[in-house]
């Protein structure tokens, strides 16, 4: 069936890569990564982790800036109303708000801790990325239908360029995984892979390293 998005003229373009990229990385800590702990069984995740690893090394490798975060509240009671029971567990220090072993191994340039879905809000994750003169936001992390559409979503509202690699990026549920990937890729994103973004940072690694 052809798609009527498409009929009435969404995702008619490549959003595309600007003149420096940013890496962002949301949630990926013990809570949602350890299976140990509710909402960390998802193997897509798992996946998901071990694609953006390899993405990091290369983004710190030709010196492009990672944030990376968490998100936790000081008690429940600082929590706002969230509807997932295990998400309220997630009080700073518990070891659900740790970064999984496998991305702090590969040292985030920053951690910030949220208590919301985006990453940028309440954050200085949109400053620093300016700061650095970041006009292209690469997002990976967990949940896709959740904190990582609402990064996707304030990423591209702060007026920057928005790339997701779909095997960076994992839900507890392929459906909903493919619908907001869909989604957002109509209107917000390009939705790419983790290699395509390892050859355009290589890319523009070897243009600065020329010019």
């Amino acid at each position: 069936m052809e798609d009527i998005y498409a009929q009435r003229g969404y995702g008619a373009r490549q959003v595309g890569f600007g003149e420096k990229p940013g890496l962002v990385v949301v949630d990926f800590q013990r809570g949602f990564t350890d299976p140990a702990f509710p909402m960390g069984a998802s193997g897509m995740v798992q996946t998901a982790v071990d694609n953006t690893t390899r993405l990091m090394r290369a983004a710190k490798a030709a010196g492009v800036p990672v944030i990376a975060c968490v998100i936790q509240f000081d008690s429940k009671a600082a929590a706002p109303h969230w509807k997932v029971d295990p998400v309220l567990d997630l009080v700073a220090g518990s070891e659900a708000c740790a970064l999984d072993p496998r991305i702090a191994a590969e040292e985030p340039d920053v951690v910030l801790t949220k208590t919301a879905p985006s990453i940028f809000f309440g954050t200085p994750a949109g400053a620093i990325l300016t700061r650095e003169r970041v006009d292209t936001v690469i997002v990976t992390g967990c949940i896709t239908s959740g904190c990582v559409r609402a990064s996707i979503i304030d990423a591209f509202s702060l007026g920057f360029r928005v790339q997701v690699p779909e095997d960076c990026v994992g839900d507890h549920d392929q459906v909903a995984h493919d619908q907001n990937l869909a989604d957002v890729g109509r209107r917000y994103a390009d939705i790419t892979t983790a290699d395509a973004v390892i050859s355009a940072i290589e890319h523009w690694r070897t243009r600065n390293d020329k010019g």
